[in-house]
């Protein structure tokens, strides 16, 4: 987001007017945030079954995968987890 610096002159104005102008300026801030604002997705990660139901494969070309590096694999105690939306980055990027 650009910061743009505007020079503002009051003389001559009511306070009407000025209080006018800044709900005009914040009205224009807050239809440009609406514009850029993507509300943030919680991560949700899977199980290696999980995993290997979305690729309809097996659990081997899972771990393969995952050891070749095209998935990347986070560990959590001694569970092993996915991100999906790096799993869905990954079938993408196969297809291509």
């Amino acid at each position: 987001m650009e910061q743009q610096s505007k020079t503002i002159q009051f003389i001559n104005e009511t306070p009407e007017q000025v209080v006018e102008r800044f709900l005009l300026g914040m009205k224009h801030e807050l239809e440009v945030l609406k514009k850029e604002f993507q509300p943030k997705e919680p991560t949700e990660y899977l199980t290696r079954n999980e995993v290997k139901d979305l690729l309809k494969c097996n659990i081997s070309s899972v771990h393969n995968w995952t050891v070749k590096g095209k998935l990347k694999a986070y560990g959590i105690g001694n569970r092993v987890f996915y991100k999906r939306s790096e799993v869905e980055s990954a079938i993408i990027s196969l297809k291509k």
